[in-house]
């Protein structure tokens, strides 16, 4: 499906009127008024983006910073057994979508020699106690680093969670001593985690100015931790980069991001489709499904356009696995509300099958299945799903990549990022910022007693209204 030099790519035939059963976008359209749409999109993303407020756009390119996140990385190993990221949102969901698709499933219970002398890798987003004191009591913390991400450095979730990791080492190890088991990603020039880093003497690592933190997976916010688990940056990039390349012509045709923005802006706008399910068909991809929940969640639901206008626009992102969740949504997607359109990530090849024993010959119900193999398997049942969902008029399309490595992971990531920007344009509202968020921080701020925030008043819940 994705040829050489082409991966990923998008089959969204199952978009198409004349494919689709009793319905789809005129295939005309993609010639038409939605070309000249994506037209103007693009030149929208290209002035912001040549004004230096895309800064993703330059991640691939600016090697200085991969050159100083691979040394720092270099330096974090030296006596480590366990890396700990220790942030929320894009500063956990890049690299744990990173520690998913590439390293070996089961990583951290395999032994030192058998990770090739690579550290354990953890990722702590949720402050829950039970998780944050059972992952910090299995851990010894002169063997274990802790990379606390935090662009502001004043995230309340992350925050709490190092003064947690910031008392243990300083019980366990001394003041002296625990500044070595602690990197900071943060950044460049301001906030309460470069102050610190300053003060004490402790490693730092900058997050550009102009890269969100929902954009920061190729940043070293998702670079460091790949890198100290010994994922390859290099390809990551390099995949990044070339997807970059096919996107940067205007033509909607030859422009995989912009069709994936067009098709889906379509689907939600005019086809009544708001709920988008992304729905990859392999373990290592499920990570890569959260992190586009958050992209496409916090890009585009938004109360006001650019103008000033109020759209309260914005499509739903789902999050699925396939074929697990053919057991759990199927049935919905297949004959529930038509507000859905599937996004299947597919991957080709995998990179140890398993072949399927002829047994049970006698067994019509088992014998069909000897001589395939697992891949296959879930090859199939994505397609038949696809297929099925076709013939019920349901949208959906399959983002294809030849087989889940650093080159095309690097490609698909980046493939996301200029698809959300692009459709931030396609709806008229601004992708980068995230302004329905920071009432929930300031009242939690406010209950939680920060200074020149005012607590609020929260009424107890009423009992006339509890059962």
């Amino acid at each position: 499906m994705t040829g050489p030099g082409r991966s990923p790519a998008i089959d969204f035939g199952n978009m198409i009127a004349g494919v689709l059963e009793g319905g789809g976008i005129d295939p005309d359209r993609l010639r038409g008024d939605l070309a000249e749409r994506f037209r103007d999109a693009h030149a929208q993303v290209e002035t912001r983006r040549a004004a230096g407020e895309m800064g993703f756009f330059d991640l691939p390119g600016d090697r200085e910073l991969a050159e100083a996140t691979r040394d720092a990385a270099g330096r974090c190993r030296r006596g480590a057994d366990a890396l700990v990221v220790i942030g929320i949102g894009g500063s956990a969901l890049g690299a744990a979508a990173l520690r998913d698709a590439l390293l070996p499933p089961l990583r951290n219970e395999l032994g030192e020699r058998a990770r090739g002398g690579f550290p354990r890798l953890y990722v702590l987003d949720n402050p829950d106690p039970d998780t944050v004191s059972a992952l910090l009591g299995r851990l010894d913390p002169a063997r274990t680093l802790f990379n606390v991400v935090s662009k502001s450095g004043t995230t309340a979730e992350t925050m709490a969670q190092f003064l947690v990791v910031w008392q243990r080492l300083e019980s366990a190890l001394g003041a002296e001593r625990m500044g070595s088991r602690l990197l900071l990603t943060t950044s460049p020039a301001s906030g309460a985690l470069r102050e610190i880093a300053a003060e004490r003497d402790i490693p730092v690592l900058p997050l550009p100015e102009a890269v969100g933190g929902r954009f920061s997976v190729l940043s070293p916010a998702g670079l460091l931790p790949a890198a100290v688990a010994g994922i390859g940056i290099g390809s990551l990039l390099d995949g990044a980069a070339a997807m970059a390349g096919r996107c940067a012509t205007p033509e909607l045709a030859a422009n995989p991001a912009g069709m994936l923005a067009t098709l889906l802006h379509v689907a939600d706008t005019e086809a009544g489709a708001s709920v988008q399910v992304f729905m990859p068909y392999a373990d290592r991809l499920r990570g890569m499904a959260y992190w586009v929940r958050q992209l496409w969640g916090e890009s585009l639901g938004k109360a006001l356009a650019r103008d000033g206008r109020r759209v309260e626009t914005g499509p739903t992102p789902l999050p699925a696995l396939g074929p697990a969740d053919q057991h759990s949504i199927l049935q919905l997607l297949m004959e529930g509300p038509r507000d859905k359109v599937v996004v299947f990530i597919a991957r080709e090849s995998c990179g140890e099958d398993v072949a399927i024993p002829r047994l049970f010959g006698d067994k019509p119900a088992l014998a069909y299945l000897g001589g395939h193999t697992l891949q296959g398997l879930l090859d199939r049942e994505r397609r038949a799903t696809a297929e099925a969902l076709r013939r019920e008029g349901r949208m959906n399309l399959t983002v294809a990549v030849d087989r889940v490595g650093a080159r095309s992971l690097g490609a698909l990531l980046m493939l996301f990022q200029i698809a959300v920007v692009y459709a931030g344009a396609l709806y008229g509202v601004d992708p980068l910022d995230q302004p329905g968020v920071e009432l929930g921080k300031a009242l939690t701020c406010g209950l939680m007693g920060r200074t020149g925030y005012e607590a609020p008043r929260i009424p107890p819940p009423d009992p006339r209204w509890r059962v």
